[in-house]
């Protein structure tokens, strides 16, 4: 997966695609690899870094939503819990089958949590990833050392998956390129093509880094671009209504000795109705979420001063060790494309299903969704695009396709197991080219994985490499700020760059992260 290679097919090629996808994130990614999986020819355009926004600020959690459940949406949880269950079987480096405990109050709690979790479990079928159970108040305590034994009556266990967003889409492009998808970061869309009876017949868009502008044909425009799809529907028809209600949430992350076990925990009830989870990842924990109505939609949302204090609060409630602002190794935010459509609902009760809008022009615009549910979003968007346009039905193919780097029984504790079947790979070029020394000792990153993201995964920037191609920005903010200026000083070598280039990044990247760190 190469950024010049893509450039050089669309300079090449006058031809029209099938799709045009608008938009980086797991929507558009999902629909890539769906489409092209069909033999569509697609081309995905992407104004930033792939997953950039929301796609990369998740509470990393490939789950059916036990909080839907409650709300008594039972065939969202259905949809999810089944592609939960295929995300484990397809891309097994990356999702992982997590257990959570409940912490109970009562046996209210205890009756209530397990048949609920029990419906949970039956409606994932041959899917399921185990059976809940209730746990005794001793079993609770052994299992998570730090959790705060005044607070429990028992505990009820049940399964979830959990996995690293940004390295599911970045293998998912993988592997929709290698079915002939062009996808282009650091590409935007800034106007489409219209014949004179008004419907869209392509895209104009600049390259970022070429500084040149193309025009792309294409059969079907497809509008993916989550919380800012407003600004493409307002392209394609200023006086558009608006569809999205973005919400933020935040997370904090903390060193992995406020919950040393292997089990996550989930709190059902906050102050402010939502469930709050603790969840190991990478070797520390993500606590989050909040959820927080937002006016003004960004790329870098920042988290607030009210959330930050609530989930500390809320977290020392239940611990026994209660972690405090100088604890928090990274803390970022992400904005949720809620569906704006219900009027006078709370951003908790929007429904988080997805929905297809379809313009007067042929554009199709998809919002709502999760990461869990990324693969059938795609599989539906391309459905009722054959139906729309009258084409012959293509039985999707992505429900047992394997993605880029599979590989089962991986070793979590190996520093690369993310990298599925390209970690050989990866250690082949660290040999070849003396890359293998340590970045940083911390966080177990060496100069090879650097020149890897360049050369196969098209990392562009030192925050494409710290943030998304590894998760060292949120993972440790201020220790991915101290290997920024040797990752800038390789990627130069590799993409041909001077030192004003490298100053340049290094600057951008402590300006970005600097609100990473509290």
């Amino acid at each position: 997966m190469r950024r010049d290679e893509m450039i050089k097919k669309i300079n090449e090629n006058n031809k029209e695609y099938d799709f045009i996808i608008i938009g980086g994130g797991a929507t558009g990614i999902g629909i890539a690899l769906e489409a092209s999986a069909r033999g569509y020819s697609v081309i995905l355009l992407e104004k930033s870094d792939f997953t950039k926004s929301t796609s990369s600020k998740s509470t990393k959690l490939v789950h059916g939503g036990v909080r839907y459940l409650a709300q008594g949406d039972v065939g969202l949880v259905r949809e999810a819990v089944v592609e939960r269950g295929l995300l484990t079987q397809n891309a097994p480096h990356l999702v992982k089958n997590q257990s959570f405990i409940i912490p109970t109050h009562g046996l209210f709690d205890e009756l209530q949590y397990t048949v609920g979790l029990t419906m949970y479990d039956l409606l994932a079928g041959k899917l399921s990833l185990g059976r809940s159970k209730r746990i005794s108040k001793a079993k609770t305590l052994k299992r998570i050392s730090t959790i705060n034994p005044d607070k429990i009556s028992a505990g009820v266990v049940y399964h979830d998956g959990q996995f690293d967003d940004t390295r599911l889409a970045i293998n998912t492009l993988q592997s929709a390129t290698d079915l002939g998808a062009v996808v282009i970061n650091y590409c935007s869309v800034n106007g489409l093509l219209k014949n004179d009876e008004g419907l869209i017949t392509g895209v104009k868009c600049f390259d970022e880094e070429g500084k040149k502008q193309y025009e792309i044909k294409g059969k079907q425009v497809v509008n993916a671009t989550g919380v800012f799809a407003d600004d493409v529907l307002m392209m394609d028809s200023p006086n558009a209504k608006k569809t999205i209600a973005p919400s933020q949430g935040v997370h904090l992350v903390l060193d992995k000795t406020f919950l040393p076990d292997n089990d996550a925990i989930m709190i059902p009830k906050t102050d402010d109705g939502r469930v709050l989870f603790l969840v190991p990842w990478h070797g520390r924990v993500v606590i989050g979420t909040t959820d927080t109505p937002i006016k003004e939609e960004s790329l870098e949302p920042i988290a607030l001063e009210e959330e930050i204090e609530f989930i500390l609060k809320t977290a020392a409630r239940y611990l026994t060790k209660a972690p405090k602002r100088s604890d928090v190794l990274s803390v970022f935010a992400g904005l949720r494309p809620l569906a704006a459509t219900e009027e006078g609902k709370k951003t908790k009760e929007i429904s988080r299903s997805h929905k297809i809008f379809t313009s007067d022009s042929g554009m199709l615009t998809m919002v709502g969704g999760k990461w869990t549910t990324f693969r059938k979003m795609g599989e539906d968007l391309v459905d009722k695009t054959e139906n729309k346009n009258s084409w012959k039905h293509i039985p999707t193919k992505t429900r047992h396709l394997k993605i880029h780097g599979y590989k089962e029984n991986v070793d979590y504790n190996d520093p690369l197991y993310f990298y599925g079947s390209d970690k050989e790979a990866v250690l082949e070029l660290a040999s070849q080219n003396g890359t293998g020394d340590l970045i940083s000792t911390s966080l177990n990153v060496i100069s090879a994985q650097v020149v890897w993201a360049v050369k196969n995964e098209m990392a562009r920037t030192v925050e494409d490499f710290l943030a998304r191609r590894t998760r060292c920005q949120l993972l440790d903010a201020k220790e991915s700020i101290k290997m920024a200026p040797k990752v800038a000083k390789i990627m130069a070598k590799e993409l041909g760059k001077d030192e004003a280039w490298e100053t340049t990044q290094i600057n951008d990247y402590v300006q970005v992260t600097s609100n990473y760190i509290l």
